[in-house]
């Protein structure tokens, strides 16, 4: 059930893209962080108070952990678009399956040594890096030397983002809902870009360009809740792995609403992520065929 979970939130995620791309014409990428925050903040609110689920928690500086390396993962992503070619940006930024794979294995060789269960991983995590050659392939990134900055920007964003994905499932760990961990990170985001604002400034709201800022926000929470569902379910290098299928989302999108052209290498790399993904998925269930349990 994580792998649909997941894909779900993969194509909320690319479908919030698409909107990203009208939206950045008209407001800068502090705006677009902060509202869409407070869009969560206001959407999580009213769900959970139908809901009957209390936001108070008992792990406070959990979620500002995963606030701060989340916010961090957002903002330095959006300077490494500005900065960088898009296809490199994001090949940057999609780099963060390959470290959750790589902290996951490189801490249980630290902590379990030669007892660590390498031979069981490894098919999964390499399973994890031909995805990422198919995002290569799709996206086929360059870099320019006056482009140094952005790329250690964008190389910076996927870090914090494996960060900010294991921190998810650590609080599901901790028994926190979803609702409540993307209350608190939609909280940190409208905190980091009102004060993004006072220093850059904001543009005045002009319709209807002001309207792409709601299902911005909308598709942002409902992805995210999505995603820290996933990540709860303990197959976190499975959930990493299937992250990439935004990429092919993302793809169809550029072919049919902004008719971009994809060449034979990026239709093989579309290929690559889905039976990566396929891959990682069988992986899991063969290893672990009756329930979930942690894979960290």
């Amino acid at each position: 059930m994580q792998a649909l979970w997941m894909l779900l939130a993969a194509l909320l995620f690319a479908t919030m893209g698409v909107c990203i791309k009208f939206a950045s014409t008209h407001f800068n990428s502090f705006e677009i962080v902060c509202y869409r925050g407070i869009v969560g903040v206001v959407f999580i609110y009213f769900m959970t108070r139908v809901r009957g689920v209390s936001l108070r928690t008992q792990v406070p500086m959990m979620h500002v952990w995963r606030s701060v390396v989340g916010v961090t993962a957002l903002t330095t992503w959006f300077f490494a678009i500005a900065a960088l070619p898009l296809a490199t940006a994001m090949t940057l930024n999609y780099m963060s399956s390959v470290w959750i794979a790589a902290f996951l294995l490189g801490g249980a060789l630290l902590t379990q040594g030669r007892n660590a269960p390498i031979r069981q991983q490894a098919p999964l995590f390499l399973a994890v890096l031909a995805g990422f050659g198919g995002v290569a392939m799709m996206l086929r990134p360059t870099l320019q030397p006056d482009q140094v900055m952005g790329a250690l920007l964008g190389l910076l964003s996927g870090i914090f983002s494996a960060f900010a994905y294991l921190q998810v499932a650590a609080l599901s760990r901790a028994g926190e809902p979803e609702s409540r961990t993307v209350f608190y990170f939609s909280a940190g985001a409208v905190l980091v870009g009102a004060i993004g604002m006072l220093f850059i400034g904001a543009n005045t709201w002009h319709w209807p360009s002001a309207l792409w800022l709601l299902p911005i926000g909308l598709l942002a929470v409902l992805g995210q809740l999505c995603m820290t569902r996933a990540y709860a379910s303990g197959a976190t290098l499975v959930v990493a792995n299937l992250q990439y299928s935004g990429i092919v989302f993302a793809g169809i999108y550029s072919l049919t609403i902004f008719g971009d052209q994809l060449p034979l290498i990026g239709w093989l790399g579309m290929g690559l992520i889905v039976v990566s993904g396929i891959t990682a998925t069988a992986l899991r269930a063969r290893a672990i065929p009756n329930a979930p349990a942690e894979d960290h």
